[in-house]
């Protein structure tokens, strides 16, 4: 899939198919059936409360009952599918078809930089065969080299491509005027066109934008329709404890009206929320790098003082929870459903091990604990319509 930056069965059992989601439809109805009475009144305000979560559960039963039809169709076992040997989750990226891992694997500053290629591939090959189906890159990615070494290793490793979602962004090419921005002589037409067809070229399957405006995304819908021409799935978008407006705001309106999701980056914020800059900027970390010196200014700022309290607050949370903090980081940003998922960072195969343990957290993000972690925070944005119910 390439992202723009400022990126059935017919016949009898398709009638089995429609006849088993009504079963599932009506199943589920049938239980949330109660009888009201003046007595109730509090369990109805919880009730609306818990909402989103049923309407979670309903989708996800679904979707299990589907699942269970197409294997019982195809004879295959529950075992075979790769989400249940992992348990790594996978969410549809937007309103498309396309089923992506939770959780995905970055490239950004240590593929062809900050790591070597054999701890690359290390890396590579843990995502893999811990359920991650979802690779991200871009063409500015250590000038290029990022996209070689992910290409290298896939075919070194001899996985199947359909079992891989490839992500790369284009914007920031070479030095030369010609060789960046989103023109015809970069990537063949100006953006919407230009994305069409790639698309239909076979170049790519997808395609969606990076660091755009929910402004521009919607003009890019709205031209798209008009021309009869593909229009974006997704947003890829900074996403944190510490960043939360778009996501959380502007996104969740454009999902529900034209179908676009949210693919994060950024979980930890730049390693902020890792707790390495607690006591400084270490020699190894990131922001010690040359390129990186707003990162260490913004640790060392007043704000960033204030953002290293807060996360000593958030620790007590992550022991009651038996996580780390950057596991109850990686899975506060699952928690949210217009996440399609979320891209790791790591640097090294322990701290990769230790942000997919996220997974085994997300069950216990409660709404009690998603509040308790707003008050600490103190930055939840207000939105004036809540689209999850």
């Amino acid at each position: 899939m390439l992202a723009a930056r400022t990126g059935t069965m017919g016949g009898k059992n398709a009638e089995e198919t429609l006849k088993l989601r009504k079963q599932s439809v009506l199943s589920l109805g049938s239980r949330e059936r109660t009888l009201k009475s003046s007595s109730e009144s509090v369990k109805e305000g919880r009730a609306r409360a818990g909402q989103p979560q049923q309407r979670a559960r309903r989708l996800a039963l679904l979707r299990e009952l589907e699942m269970n039809w197409y294997l019982r169709v195809c004879e295959l076992s529950h075992e075979y599918t790769i989400a249940y040997t992992t348990g790594m989750p996978h969410r549809n990226l937007g309103k498309s078809g396309l089923r992506v891992s939770c959780l995905g694997l970055g490239t950004w500053v240590t593929f062809g930089g900050q790591i070597s290629d054999e701890v690359a591939e290390q890396l590579m090959t843990i995502a893999y065969e811990s359920g991650v189906n979802l690779f991200d890159t871009a063409e500015v990615y250590a000038a290029g080299k990022a996209e070689v070494i992910l290409g290298n290793i896939l075919k070194k490793k001899g996985w199947r491509r359909s079992s891989l979602v490839i992500t790369t962004k284009l914007y920031w090419g070479g030095k030369a005027e010609t060789e960046r921005g989103l023109s015809r002589k970069h990537i063949i037409e100006e953006i919407v066109r230009a994305m069409t067809h790639v698309i239909n070229q076979g170049m790519a399957m997808y395609w969606g934008t990076s660091r755009w405006s929910a402004m521009e995304i919607m003009e890019a819908y709205s031209v798209a329709r008009q021309f009869n021409m593909i229009p974006p799935v997704c947003e890829q978008a900074e996403y944190h404890l510490f960043q939360r407006e778009k996501v959380e705001v502007q996104l969740p309106e454009l999902y529900h009206k034209i179908g676009v999701g949210a693919m994060t980056w950024s979980p930890l914020a730049c390693g902020i929320i890792s707790g390495k800059y607690g006591n400084g900027v270490p020699e190894s970390s990131r922001a010690a790098l040359k390129c990186y010196q707003w990162l260490k200014e913004k640790i060392v700022s007043e704000e960033g003082r204030k953002q290293q309290g807060k996360l000593k607050d958030l620790s007590p949370i992550a022991e009651r929870l038996g996580c780390t903090l950057p596991q109850l980081a990686v899975a506060w940003c699952l928690r949210n459903e217009g996440v399609s998922s979320v891209l790791l960072g790591s640097s090294n195969p322990e701290q990769l091990i230790e942000n997919l343990g996220a997974i085994q957290v997300l069950p216990k993000m409660t709404s009690h604990i998603v509040n308790e972690i707003d008050n600490i925070l103190g930055n939840k944005p207000y939105s004036k319509k809540d689209y999850r119910s």
